[in-house]
């Protein structure tokens, strides 16, 4: 027994002698460490939905871009009651990963998983800044090397961003010409590289227009960029038609945010917002017909469902409690529940889609940064929105385009107003917060406000930085603050991008 209890002792002692290799040890063999490109790929085309875009139908984003309200407070408030938000860079180090595993898998230093490597870059960091303002970049994700980045300047951070656009399109041509095929779980445009290139390069002329504040500022070169593109369509060719739409399909399986197994929650506890609904009964617009159903206390009055006046919002302002009252006299127009809770697939989400780079094209050249024909791209983006809902007959559409709110007033602030108001409208259910920056950028449409937006009767013009800023990295975070907004992290004051 005692020779035992010996043996006992000393067997923990030589299995531990004999482990020198600590790093051995760490590392656990039930968990990967590497994964195909095409895996990681896949991932980061997700997050630009969940992440980005996650809730944009019919969620917190749709009702900040006022197109419709809760009417139910258990369940939401049409409130700004913003703090802080959560940025990406846990995404943008998995596409550091992507590009590393299509090296290891052996594609040369240029490969697709690269070009939309920068293209992703761009897309996250533009998307981080345009929320809070100055970010870390430069010295970001480096881990231990850079545990306490420093900001660089919402301009740093946009001219790098270009450059990202301008490198991923240069790489996107030069393997199409080659015809690489090495690209696979795209869940958007089917690994067809063309596709994306165009995608890139549509994405390009949002990040344009949206420096319109800086188009004089001699680095970014915000018209040039403009007019090359323009003039130079083969180098930088953009989406054509619908179907070059960057866009999230649902199924049965992830399904529309609006469906029959949520009608009971949601279909009468939201109603339509008037800042979007009064765009379309002023301008006789069809649209309306497919997206909300008549209140039905104008139909009680004798209107008709093809009535323009029997469509009515309410405000965003509003007191909840009196817009519930309303709600239960039939004062407002509910979604067209025919529409959006009839199947779990619903209709796409665009994430960069044709119609706002019809618009985006036409407002540049309304600005003067090129020569172009403004009307007809006004023109061609009404009538790609108006195909998304399945309005197409010819007569219809002109009719329309002939309206006196809606026919083009020329190169002009008139003419201006028109793009973005059509820009808004179409991006119903779209694109994440576009909405909401095209107006934060514009001030159109007017959006309402009151008792039911809060923040004292203001609509936010950014977020505060994430709470662990402030906890490990409190000196850049600091230093950022002092020099972007007096010393305050506050929703309420302007970056660099508005001034």
């Amino acid at each position: 027994m005692k020779n035992i209890f010996r043996l006992l002792l000393l067997f923990p002692l030589w299995g531990l002698g004999g482990c020198q290799d600590f790093t051995t040890l760490e590392k656990d063999p039930n968990r990967p460490v590497n994964a195909p490109a095409s895996l990681v790929f896949n991932g980061v085309l997700n997050d630009m939905y969940n992440v980005v875009n996650g809730g944009s139908a019919w969620g917190d984003k749709a009702r900040w871009n006022q197109y419709y309200c809760s009417n139910y407070n258990y369940y939401a408030t049409n409130e700004y009651s913003w703090t802080t938000t959560d940025l990406y860079y846990f995404t943008i180090k998995n596409v550091l990963k992507m590009e590393e595993e299509a090296k290891r898998a052996g594609l040369p230093e240029q490969n697709p998983y690269s070009a939309l490597g920068k293209f992703f870059r761009a897309y996250f960091f533009e998307n981080m800044t345009k929320r809070v303002g100055d970010i870390p970049m430069t010295e970001a994700l480096k881990g231990l090397e850079s545990p306490t980045p420093k900001y660089d300047t919402q301009k740093a951070v946009y001219v790098q961003v270009l450059k990202w656009l301008d490198s991923s399109n240069e790489e996107l041509a030069a393997l199409i010409a080659k015809g690489d095929r090495n690209l696979s779980g795209d869940i958007y445009l089917g690994n067809d590289l063309v596709k994306w290139q165009r995608a890139v390069n549509s994405f390009k002329m949002r990040v344009l227009i949206s420096l319109s504040s800086k188009d004089a500022d001699g680095e970014l070169q915000v018209k040039q960029r403009f007019a090359e593109m323009i003039s130079n369509p083969t180098k930088f060719p953009v989406q054509a038609s619908m179907s070059d739409n960057l866009q999230y399909t649902f199924n049965n399986f992830n399904k529309y945010p609006r469906n029959p197994s949520n009608f009971g929650f949601n279909a009468t506890r939201e109603n339509m917002a008037k800042t979007y609904i009064d765009l379309l009964v002023t301008r006789k617009d069809p649209r309306v017909f497919v997206v909300a159903e008549p209140a039905e206390a104008k139909i009680n009055a004798g209107l008709k469902a093809t009535d323009y006046e029997a469509y009515v919002g309410a405000s965003s302002g509003e007191d909840l409690a009196d817009m519930s009252t309303k709600v239960l006299k039939g004062e407002y127009s509910f979604q067209k529940r025919a529409r959006y809770y009839s199947n779990d697939v619903g209709e796409a989400l665009f994430l960069i889609g044709y119609p706002e780079l019809c618009f985006n094209i036409a407002e540049g050249i309304n600005r003067g940064w090129a020569t172009g024909d403004a009307a007809s791209w006004y023109k061609k983006g009404i009538e790609a929105s108006m195909s998304h809902y399945g309005i197409a007959d010819a007569a219809t559409l002109t009719t329309y385009l002939d309206g006196t709110l809606v026919k083009y007033a020329g190169n002009n602030q008139t003419g201006l107003s028109q793009i973005v108001t059509q820009k808004y409208i179409a991006f119903f259910q779209n694109s994440g917060l576009e909405p909401f920056y095209n107006q934060r950028r514009t001030g159109i449409p007017t959006f309402l406000t009151g008792v039911g937006t809060g923040n004292s009767g203001r609509i936010p013009k950014r977020w505060q930085y994430p709470a662990t800023e402030r906890t490990t990295n409190v000196t850049n975070y600091n230093s950022a603050l002092s020099s972007q907004f007096t010393g305050k992290d506050d929703v309420n004051d302007l970056m660099w991008l508005l001034k």
